[in-house]
């Protein structure tokens, strides 16, 4: 007899961001599996959020409210429906030797978050796991997002439904709860030249079968004379972001005469 060892290369490494897409509404992406061993492979497709350990392993801490910052749980936000999140398009089957299998992913978020993330393992016989993909990507109700500084929040979210509206009045943007983002700039004074603090901020559009017809999401900066005065400056007043693009802004500071470092 031989024994030949099992191998295969996967289009995607370590993660398959899905990104952003309209809560309810779902996106799709690809990835492709290569047997490159002489044999042919049986396999199958796991999600960690279907294992059979997982209300044991809920049981531990979150990782943000231990010493340990290492995170160990690869489940995140979850659907309010109790149906995973991401879906896989085959779960099983067998790649010819020298041949290739596609596979699709599909993201279905059923309420806004940004922590949707699930684990996948494709696993050989029954019982090798051949290769580890972390699934990550983020639902909103509006179309457009805006991202960047310091989380605000932890990355676990309770199943309980707490805001008292409907998505459909959060949709409509009636009562939606401000969303507040912390932009940190460190100045360090220079001994000629002054160097300003950067940082930046992302808005994104995303396509969607709601908005379909239009082509581009507008946004604008209230408050930019106050933040002037202040030693900030934001790189555009207002500006266009077509669907399915991110556009990048610069935010700057350098501290106003009358600064005080104390």
């Amino acid at each position: 007899g031989r024994g030949v060892m099992p191998s295969i290369v996967c289009s995607v490494e370590e993660v398959l961001n899905m990104g952003y897409v309209i809560a309810k509404e779902n996106m799709t992406s690809t990835f492709k599996i290569e047997n490159t061993s002489t044999l042919n492979l049986r396999y199958s497709i796991q999600l960690d959020s279907l294992s059979s350990t997982r209300d044991k392993d809920q049981q531990r801490l979150p990782s943000f409210m231990t010493s340990s910052l290492q995170r160990t749980d690869f489940v995140g936000t979850q659907n309010y429906n109790g149906l995973s999140v991401f879906s896989i398009f085959p779960i099983e089957g067998e790649i010819v030797a020298g041949k290739s299998q596609d596979f699709i992913v599909t993201f279905s978020p059923d309420h806004e978050s940004l922590y949707y993330s699930d684990r996948l393992k494709v696993v050989l016989f029954g019982k090798e796991i051949a290769h580890v993909i972390h699934l990550k990507g983020a639902a909103r109700y509006h179309p457009m997002f805006v991202e960047g500084g310091i989380p605000l929040d932890v990355p676990v979210e309770s199943l309980a439904v707490t805001l008292p509206m409907s998505s459909q009045e959060a949709a409509k943007g009636g009562n939606e709860l401000v969303k507040s983002i912390l932009l940190v700039l460190e100045y360090i004074e220079g001994e000629s030249s002054v160097v300003p603090a950067m940082t930046e901020l992302k808005v994104g559009a995303m396509r969607t079968v709601q908005f379909a017809s239009k082509k581009n999401v507008e946004f604008n900066f209230d408050n930019l004379p106050l933040l002037q005065q202040k030693g900030f400056t934001i790189e555009s007043a207002k500006g266009t972001v077509d669907r399915g693009q991110v556009k990048c802004i610069s935010v700057s500071w350098v501290p106003p005469a009358d600064f005080h470092v104390s």
